[in-house]
């Protein structure tokens, strides 16, 4: 006796069919490539790490170079409060003296070792089964101290002095996945607190990464009436953390200008995701519409003409307009022969319009204008 537990699931079936023969162009796109992902240990406690971890999981599968960067604010906060301190920002940077260190430390070392475990997982009926992710770490930042800004000693607080870009690269050059810790020595030997988005963004800049993902608790960027932005520039993204900071989240108005300098420094992409958002990176990086906000240095959409090698998606997207009857069929001979005559409306590299515009002899303009 036979037990078939698949169902009929004919319409669900269809959608995955379809769904992963969109998302294979992605695929074979981004093998090979470098995306650097940043968030915060919120990720920890708001349990979502285990969906986070199954889709970097997948990421690393199918040939993505990962470089993981992690936080660990709430983990420090908690760690102070236990033994009797009290948290200190300016301006959204923690003022880390010598007791706050010891915090850090620890709450760094912690979270780091739980990262650590997860990405070391297989159980079988899990996304994890048969996989195995090594993970590497190392002295890979040099820090300096911030000093004292608008009359406040930082103390222990850091910035990013130099990423030996180098050493991340050779180890994933041997498939490791790089999991970065925001600690910083320098060169005589002193710790120091260090930012995790100014580290992402020194670290995707130093790589050359494809992309740099930010995970926050937001959708993504907003205008000032609070609509999600779905694709900007670098330039505009400069511009809204000039005059709007003030309406993005926390976690993105802390990032928004670092990673505009990403952008901007040569970094491909730019991506806010909301870690809340199961499977947020699937959707962002394998569907033609994403699900956050993305920035580049020039605009993902624009017209141009049309070439030769451009035929076969025109036909692709006209043909349901000709099966309608809306369209006039038309065979790629006749195509090939008014290419010319074809504008393109191009999305993130795939066409998504055309229009052709298609001259009168002057005798019939007269002609349909002597009508009544």
């Amino acid at each position: 006796m036979s037990l078939d537990t698949r169902g009929s699931q004919p319409d669900s079936d269809a959608r995955l069919v379809a769904w992963v023969r969109q998302a294979a162009p992605y695929i074979h796109a981004f093998r090979g490539r470098t995306f650097v992902i940043a968030f915060g240990g919120e990720v920890l406690e708001a349990g979502a790490a285990q969906a986070l971890i199954h889709d970097i999981a997948l990421l690393d599968s199918m040939g993505i170079r990962l470089v993981l960067v992690h936080g660990a604010r709430p983990q420090i906060d908690a760690e102070m409060r236990a033994r009797g301190l009290t948290p200190k920002f300016h301006k959204g940077l923690r003022v880390t003296d010598a007791e706050a260190l010891e915090c850090v430390k620890r709450a760094m070392g912690v979270t780091r070792i739980e990262i650590e475990a997860l990405l070391s997982q297989g159980l079988p009926n899990t996304p994890m089964a048969g996989a195995f992710l090594r993970v590497t770490g190392g002295n890979f930042i040099t820090a300096r101290p911030v000093g004292v800004v608008d009359g406040v000693d930082f103390q222990y607080t850091g910035a990013v002095r130099k990423v030996i870009a180098e050493e991340i690269q050779a180890d994933l050059a041997q498939e490791n996945v790089v999991l970065i810790t925001p600690i910083g020595a320098s060169p005589t030997g002193e710790i120091f607190n260090l930012a995790w988005e100014e580290v992402a963004e020194a670290v995707a800049v130093a790589i050359k990464a494809d992309k740099l993902i930010f995970l926050c608790a937001a959708p993504g960027l907003v205008n000032p009436k609070g609509a999600l932005i779905d694709a900007l520039t670098a330039d505009e993204a400069q511009k809204l953390a000039a005059r709007h900071l003030q309406a993005q989240a926390p976690e993105v108005a802390r990032a928004l200008p670092g990673a505009t300098r990403a952008c901007q420094a040569g970094v491909g992409r730019v991506h806010f995701l909301d870690r809340r958002a199961d499977g947020a990176m699937l959707m962002e990086f394998f569907t033609r519409d994403g699900g956050g906000t993305v920035m580049t240095r020039a605009p993902l959409a624009g017209f141009r003409d049309a070439a030769i090698d451009d035929v076969g998606a025109i036909l692709r997207l006209i043909e349901p307009l000709e099966a309608d009857g809306t369209l006039v069929k038309r065979g790629r001979k006749r195509l090939e022969m008014e290419i010319s005559r074809f504008s393109l409306v191009e999305h993130d590299g795939v066409i998504v319009g055309c229009a052709a515009l298609n001259p009168f002899p002057a005798r019939r303009r007269r002609n349909w204008a002597a009508l009544p």
